[in-house]
């Protein structure tokens, strides 16, 4: 398992994992673009992959403009490896390097991703968009040793 900075050369198999998910689908896949994805690889902030066998298996990226994880996610049967653990550490360690700005993400409520960003520190702060949980993460609350 590699887990390394995304290119823009990674977009295509970024959109395969994206959008074989279970949870957190997208009502239209068009929604998010491969400029979309580039834009937040190049523009906005950074993301990263892991790849096993060279295959691409999960993603994630943060944006240092709006202050938001834009993306994480990892291919089913690809779960409860750690993956989606060290590509969520690895994100909020070089956020938090960039910036001390607190970090929000939405994600659906009664999901593993809640459960997982719960059991990860974030602290729900409201909602967002329709009807997502919204979850807040500090420069504090991530750099204080656990």
């Amino acid at each position: 398992m590699i887990i390394r900075e995304a290119t823009i050369a990674d977009i295509r198999q970024i959109q395969i994992v994206r959008n074989a998910v279970k949870e957190n689908t997208l009502s239209n896949p068009g929604l998010v673009t491969d400029a979309d994805c580039a834009e937040y690889l190049t523009e906005r902030g950074k993301g990263w992959v892991c790849e096993i066998q060279d295959e691409i298996v999960g993603f994630s990226m943060v944006d240092l403009l709006d202050h938001n994880v834009w993306a994480l996610f990892v291919t089913p049967g690809f779960d409860k490896r750690g993956i989606g653990k060290q590509l969520h550490d690895t994100m909020l360690n070089w956020y938090f390097s960039q910036t001390t700005a607190n970090l929000w993400l939405g994600t659906a409520p009664n999901t593993r991703a809640e459960a997982f960003y719960r059991k990860a520190g974030w602290t729900e702060i409201g909602t967002h968009g329709k009807g997502e949980i919204k979850f807040e993460m500090t420069y504090d609350d991530w750099s204080r040793p656990s």
